[in-house]
């Protein structure tokens, strides 16, 4: 199958905004969370990377968001695409979909983590009966915050969202929270225990949050985790 870039856009330094299409396609089918594989010959080997779908379905188009690697082999490549190039594509496919919508959810993501979760929350609150959601976004810098303005315009129309950006290295303009996702994690737990913790982000974030609420007795069904390596 092949995907064809219609357009990428900065969201920080570094770390883009890409939309694709796949021209063979009238629809591509998908559950917002899912990923696709790109394939490409770069230096004579074929380099395949998976990459998390930020957004809900749409026709035949989807959204990415990934950084560049500065030594990198596939991130490079996507960012010296421009509209009109292709590139090799599997899927949509994974399992970081939602799990028991009857429950409240608290997302927590670092970085391009945070991927998945902007077209899994755009999905669930388009349902007329929408469940809680907190989303607790960590960066190292304010600029880091992918998608900040999006995520504060939507818990400001919709109630049952709420939004905790922290970062870990705040500069004189941030207002926001300061220091790593657990502890927000932690606090926005609290005594409750008939939830869902969604974690996205690199390996020691995610099992940190998965070996504490194992620690507080949450079922390991209760705790989705994607790992970024």
């Amino acid at each position: 199958m092949i995907a064809r870039m219609i357009e990428s856009r900065e969201l920080a330094p570094d770390v883009r905004h890409f939309v694709f299409d796949v021209p063979e396609l009238a629809e591509v089918k998908f559950q917002p969370g899912q990923f696709v594989s790109f394939s490409h010959l770069i230096r004579e080997k074929t380099i395949t990377r998976a990459y998390s779908i930020s957004s809900t379905p749409e026709g035949n188009r989807f959204s990415l968001c990934l950084n560049r690697v500065a030594d990198g082999h596939m991130s490079p490549h996507l960012f010296d695409m421009t509209p009109g190039d292709t590139i090799n594509m599997k899927g949509p496919i994974g399992t970081f979909t939602w799990r028991n919508r009857e429950r409240p959810a608290i997302l927590v993501a670092t970085g391009t983590g945070i991927a998945p979760f902007r077209g899994m929350i755009y999905d669930e609150l388009s349902q007329p009966n929408a469940r809680p959601i907190t989303l607790i976004f960590g960066s190292r810098y304010p600029q880091g915050q992918l998608y900040g303005d999006e995520f504060r315009m939507l818990a400001t129309v919709h109630p049952r969202f709420t939004f905790i950006p922290t970062v870990t290295r705040p500069d004189e303009t941030w207002t926001g929270q300061t220091g790593r996702v657990q502890p927000l994690v932690m606090e926005a737990i609290g005594d409750q225990r008939e939830l869902e913790v969604y974690a996205c982000g690199m390996k020691e974030m995610t099992e940190d949050i998965r070996n504490r609420m194992k620690e507080l007795g949450f079922d390991r069904k209760q705790i989705i985790v994607e790992k970024y390596d």
